[in-house]
């Protein structure tokens, strides 16, 4: 059993179909939750909900300070992943060395789901993303921060680490921008050993006034901004290989 649950995600890879175990025929093999980085002197800045339209803004932001930022992605939110838009921002930021995570298919809250329908739920971004960029993707965070010891057993057997945050910008709670950048100066005066921050790709001011702001005042606080597989020394994806060929799997 134990040799099998090790293979597991590459197994589904090779077969690309949705393989489920049974609950109640697995040993526990929960995923470990991370709230915070471990190196010192690092921050992670993080944005959930994409591939969204001002993805290209944010990389191009990170990329002019010397930054790296992490994506959680969802494979059919406020679009699907494969349109051809979504693809390119998804190989944008991927090409330019930031790191694209699991944010699950729907955005659905895992907790409420039963066993097979939470693997759905993970296996199909984990697809779209060996299809589009051939890597998969070896951290995964539950949609809402929800998880319960089933989605921690299912992330587990998949191989996949559980990231949450220590650090919110408040901006899906409709802050405004003077709110999170507060948030930002209050968090780098306290200068914790590292920061975990939770933002999202799908808002406006996020891209465009409170990103930039977030990075100056971290950088000048001698935080190294850095992906999450960086702050926590760990690979950012299982495996990597070529990306495929667009056909007619490629939709949702």
């Amino acid at each position: 059993m134990k040799s099998f649950l090790a293979v597991m995600p590459f197994c589904l890879a090779f077969w690309g179909v949705v393989a489920a175990p049974s609950a109640a025929s697995l040993e526990r093999r929960g995923a470990q939750v991370f709230t915070k980085c471990t190196k010192p002197n690092t921050a992670a800045l993080t944005f959930d909900d994409g591939p969204y339209v001002y993805m290209y803004d944010i990389v191009k932001a990170l990329d002019a300070a010397g930054a790296k930022g992490t994506f959680f992605v969802n494979g059919n939110n406020y679009a699907c992943i494969y349109n051809t838009d979504s693809v390119n921002r998804l190989k944008y930021a991927y090409d330019r060395g930031h790191q694209l995570a699991s944010h699950t298919w729907a955005h659905k809250d895992l907790t409420t789901l039963s066993w097979d329908k939470i693997h759905d739920e993970m296996w199909r971004v984990e697809q779209a993303l060996m299809k589009i960029t051939g890597a998969y993707p070896a951290f995964m965070r539950p949609p809402y921060g929800n998880y319960n010891n089933l989605v921690l057993d299912a992330s587990g057997i998949r191989g996949q680490s559980v990231v949450i945050w220590d650090m919110d910008s408040q901006d899906s709670m409709g802050a405004s921008v003077q709110t999170s950048k507060n948030l930002y100066n209050n968090v780098a005066n306290k200068h914790p050993s590292t920061i975990l921050t939770l933002n999202h790709e799908t808002i406006e001011t996020t891209a465009h006034q409170v990103l930039p702001y977030a990075i100056q005042r971290l950088q000048s606080a001698g935080y190294k901004l850095v992906t999450i597989a960086e702050c926590l020394g760990k690979p950012a994806y299982q495996s990597v290989n070529a990306p495929g060929i667009r056909d007619s799997s490629w939709k949702c």
